[in-house]
């Protein structure tokens, strides 16, 4: 029970072996023993309108003025938005625009430069 490798969601000792995974008690998190740390972290891939594959540090332009929950303000079409970071959830992007801030954006919305 040594060799066994810790949990990479919570980092504890006591994973245990089930079948073709691994288990770990205290969170609940499970993997593949085939070297995967994080289920499905390399499985989704994020496209912008045109089928373009996104990826993080990319540069992107906004294609639909964007209204911002809880103010006035707008997104206009053509702002460019540089070194995204993907992530999971409705909204893929995060990013910083300038003006506004921090923001999430859905990757229909945006074209790679």
């Amino acid at each position: 029970m040594d060799n066994l490798p810790k949990c990479p969601a919570c980092g504890s000792e006591f994973t245990y072996e089930d079948g073709g995974m691994y288990i770990c008690p205290e969170c609940a998190h499970e993997w593949p023993k085939g070297g995967a740390t994080e289920a499905g972290a390399d499985d989704r891939i994020i496209k912008d309108a045109n089928g373009n594959v996104l990826q993080d540090g990319d540069a992107v332009t906004v294609i639909k003025d964007l209204k911002v929950k809880g103010s006035s303000l707008v997104v206009k079409v053509g702002t460019k938005v540089k070194n995204i970071r993907l992530v999971d959830g409705d909204h893929d992007i995060d990013c910083k625009i300038e003006g506004i801030g921090a923001m999430k954006l859905k990757s229909e919305f945006v074209k790679k430069i």
